[in-house]
């Protein structure tokens, strides 16, 4: 193949022009690029909101593209299968991605790039979607970091690049591979009616990305660290959703709070330690591969969870009727806007997995399938620090009390009544709108008489530490 070949650009989680190496590496070739995303089985996987919500990233990120004179190229199959036929068609002599770290997509990849390079293809992965590759932190003595705080301290004076600007163009190639449309992936179908109340929250692209950005730094970041923890308080960047889907580049979003930081923001380090959050919760699923799906802790395997996610007490947790206010209010914002605050994603994870006794891989899967800004690390990694059985885990001992954490950080209940409205004499749009996008099955509505508390949340409590004591003296 000559250098003049196209180049594909197979696209996953960096729906972006800006601080996009892949881009600016193959910008800067001069040859012809054909921008691709491929619905393969990895993708048909998501769950119902994150699903829809690639689908609107997908639209926006298109007609980007369009504004440089190019295109996305989608097709649907197996991702090797397809990259075979693209290749055939275009006389590609490179296939260019951006790498990902969960086991799925790496065992993919690598089943991919091998016969592509022996065949004389150039296959490449670049770095991007975090600002540390996993394998180029390493402890003293060489092996992965478990432990947050030492991650951080290894991390925190590093030389973090500069991100790259958007390219000004892309060169086209002469003739243009057929695409499938959009519309007939049908990636919103399964959510149903929710789609219609939670794209009145959703922020898409990369302009409205670094927009919100924007207004965070400059109106936020000063006071992040002593009020990300209140939920009713716009205190929080809310750019989750964004790097889920890599319309915004990690590396733009660190400078952006370095700055801040060195202009004397109180919020900005604390900004940063968030940020390498994301970072370790990469780095402990890349060299932990089934942390998503096994106690990282193996003495765990003998906690007596609760497995069965089709429980009534199950259900009205999923329903945000456990009685239990602040864990309601939660669930039901997820519902509403698609994502939920840090805080009370705590706060239900402590509920389920500690009063219920529940299994976390409940709580996870639950939250794979109903959040827009779902990660495969950070969901993962939250939900086995909550409930004991992570990396850098919160003691089991410690379980949150959702009374005591409501009258800390939603004192005024102003979090609670805008998500709930049962009981409420004028209740809150966002409270009415749960109803009407939560699913038609559950049979709920605003006149219900408010939910009894599923659990004492004493009883509760006594419960997870006895069954803690038991694992503690069994081992």
């Amino acid at each position: 193949m000559s250098d003049t070949s196209p180049i594909i650009l197979w696209f996953r989680r960096d729906l972006r022009l800006a601080d996009n190496p892949i881009l600016a590496e193959a910008a800067a070739t001069g040859r012809p690029l054909i921008p691709v995303f491929i619905r393969d089985p990895l993708v048909d996987a998501l769950g119902a909101a994150p699903k829809w919500r690639l689908g609107l990233g997908l639209e926006r990120f298109a007609r980007t593209l369009e504004g440089l004179g190019s295109r996305l190229t989608l097709r649907a199959g197996d991702a090797a299968e397809v990259l075979e036929a693209l290749i055939r068609e275009t006389g590609a002599g490179a296939v260019w991605w951006g790498r990902q770290y969960d086991a799925a997509a790496r065992d993919r990849d690598a089943k991919i790039k091998k016969p592509l390079q022996e065949r004389g293809i150039d296959a490449r992965s670049f770095a991007g979607h975090v600002i540390f590759e996993p394998w180029e932190v390493e402890t003293g003595s060489g092996g992965a970091y478990k432990v947050y705080s030492p991650y951080w301290r290894a991390v925190r004076d590093r030389d973090v690049p500069q991100p790259d600007p958007a390219p000004r163009s892309l060169k086209t190639p002469k003739d243009w591979p057929r695409s499938d449309p959009l519309a007939d992936w049908s990636l919103s179908d399964a959510m149903n009616r929710g789609a219609d109340v939670v794209a009145t929250h959703v922020c898409v692209g990369e302009d409205a990305a670094r927009e919100r950005l924007d207004n965070f730094i400059s109106n936020c970041i000063d006071g992040y660290k002593a009020e990300r923890d209140f939920p009713a308080v716009e205190a929080t960047s809310r750019l989750s959703e964004n790097l889920t889907w890599g319309e915004i580049g990690i590396r733009e979003v660190w400078h952006a709070g370095a700055r801040a930081m060195q202009n004397g923001a109180r919020g900005g380090e604390h900004f940063l330690k968030e940020l390498v959050w994301r970072e370790f919760a990469w780095h402990l699923l890349y060299h932990h591969p089934r942390m998503d799906r096994d106690n990282f802790r193996p003495e765990w395997a003998d906690f007596p969870w609760q497995t069965d996610a089709d429980t009534d007490a199950v259900l009205r947790w999923k329903q945000g009727r456990t009685g239990v206010a602040f864990v309601d209010a939660a669930m039901r914002e997820m519902y509403v806007t698609g994502t939920m605050h840090n805080r009370a994603r705590m706060i239900v994870a402590s509920y389920l997995t500690k009063h219920m006794l529940v299994h976390w891989k409940v709580g996870l899967d639950w939250f794979a399938d109903c959040l827009i800004d779902w990660d495969p690390a950070s969901n993962a990694m939250g939900w086995q620090w909550v409930a004991g059985s992570g990396p850098d885990a919160a003691p089991y001992f410690r379980v949150f009390n959702p009374d005591l954490q409501a009258d800390k950080f939603d004192a005024k209940a102003r979090y609670r009544r805008r998500f709930l409205a049962e009981g409420a004499r004028a209740p809150h749009p966002d409270a009415l709108a749960f109803f009407d996008a939560c699913p038609r099955s559950w049979a709920l509505s605003p006149d219900m008489a408010p939910p009894p508390p599923l659990i004492a949340l004493d009883k509760g409590r006594k419960a997870a530490l006895a069954a803690y004591e038991r694992l503690k003296a069994d081992a």
